[in-house]
């Protein structure tokens, strides 16, 4: 009769011995909380209000002052884009940001955005500056917002504006449009 495969392990292991080990205590774990853990726990009961705008703020590159910004997302049509360029698209809100301080404008642009956005406002004027007349650091709040724009998922498309809505002190932005607003109109195409 052939051998089974519990067969072969037990003759396998026929000539082992246990080990007794009694030099070696239990380790005795911490059950406690981490300091991270209470640190958001401690949050969590004072029921503070966490940070939603995850615009990051670490150094970028600074710009010229006098640079053309320019972004497109993938999905955005050549013609749109240049439509935007040109500034054929109403211009429903402007936000200015001349004058604030780095974590101000972070602040300002994030709110501005999202609130368009919700309130389905598709193209928008953020006027930034060139920041020419700050002989230390010029173009840094333009540096800032060409990145940060790029960081916000519902902006599709920003390019510096024209001379007369502030040049490349300034830049229009297209935003996609809201969830309702994307739903209002599949119903109406689907009607046709």
């Amino acid at each position: 009769m052939p051998l089974t495969d519990s067969d072969l392990f037990l003759t396998s292991m026929e000539d082992v011995a246990r080990l007794d080990h009694d030099t070696i205590e239990p380790s005795q774990h911490l059950t406690g909380p981490s300091l991270a853990q209470q640190q958001k726990r401690k949050a969590a009961e004072l029921n503070l209000n966490i940070d939603e705008n995850y615009l990051r703020s670490e150094l970028v590159e600074l710009l010229e002052p006098n640079a053309l910004l320019s972004y497109k997302n993938a999905g955005v049509q050549d013609a749109v884009f240049k439509n935007l360029r040109l500034a054929k698209y109403q211009l429903d809100a402007t936000l200015d940001l001349h004058g604030q301080t780095l974590k101000n404008a972070r602040q300002a642009l994030f709110e501005f955005i999202t609130d368009c956005q919700k309130r389905n406002i598709r193209v928008v004027v953020i006027r930034h500056g060139t920041g020419i007349k700050n002989k230390k650091t010029p173009g840094v709040l333009k540096s800032y917002t060409n990145k940060w724009l790029q960081e916000i998922d519902c902006v599709l498309a920003f390019h510096s504006a024209l001379r007369h809505h502030g040049g490349s002190g300034a830049s229009y932005v297209l935003i996609k449009k809201s969830d309702e607003k994307k739903s209002e109109n599949r119903e109406r195409h689907s009607k046709r």
